[in-house]
C-alpha cells in the first residue's frame, strides 16, 4: 500500500495520532528539531498508535515506537504510577498480547519484569534506545 507523503506536524509538541502514524510510516519523514521529543510522545492517548506502529514489521519507524513504549512503561513504574497510571500500563500491556511480533512482546516481559523489580531501571535502558538496539530480556528474579 502506497502512503502519502507526511506534510508535518500541526504542533510536534501536540501531535495527533494521524500525524504520528502519517510521519511513522514515511521512510523520509524526519523528526522535529529539539531535544528529547521522544519523552514528549510517551503520553496515554497516544500510546494505542505507538503500540500498533511498534508490532508493525513494515513501519520504517517501528524502533522508535517501540522505544516510546519502554519510555512510556518506565515512566509508569519509576514514579508509582502517577503520570500514567497502572490500569492504563495494564490495558497496554494486554493489548500487546494480542501482537505477535518478538520485539514487542520483549517489551511486554521486561515491563513485567520492571513491574516486580523497579530497580531493574537504567535509564540508558528504557529511555535512551538501549533495550531497543541491544534487546534483551530481564528477569525479575536478577
Amino acid at each position: 500500500m502506497e502512503t502519502e507523503p507526511f506534510q508535518g506536524f500541526a504542533n510536534p509538541v501536540i501531535p495527533t495520532a494521524d500525524e504520528i502514524r502519517s510521519w511513522a510510516m514515511d521512510p523520509e519523514a524526519p523528526a522535529p528539531e529539539g531535544r528529547q521529543w521522544d519523552l514528549l510522545l510517551a503520553e496515554d492517548e497516544l500510546m494505542s498508535t505507538w503500540l500498533a506502529l511498534a508490532g508493525d514489521p513494515l513501519c520504517p519507524k517501528r524502533s522508535f515506537a517501540l522505544h516510546v513504549l519502554y519510555i512510556y512503561s518506565s515512566s509508569a513504574v519509576r514514579t508509582k504510577y502517577r503520570v500514567h497510571s497502572l490500569k492504563r500500563l495494564e490495558k497496554l500491556l494486554t493489548a500487546a498480547e494480542e501482537i505477535g511480533d518478538d520485539y514487542v512482546q520483549l517489551w511486554r516481559g521486561n515491563t513485567r519484569a520492571l513491574m516486580s523489580r523497579p530497580k531493574l531501571f537504567q535509564y540508558d535502558d528504557w529511555c535512551n534506545g538501549g533495550l531497543v538496539y541491544r534487546p534483551r530480556r530481564l528477569r525479575a528474579a536478577d
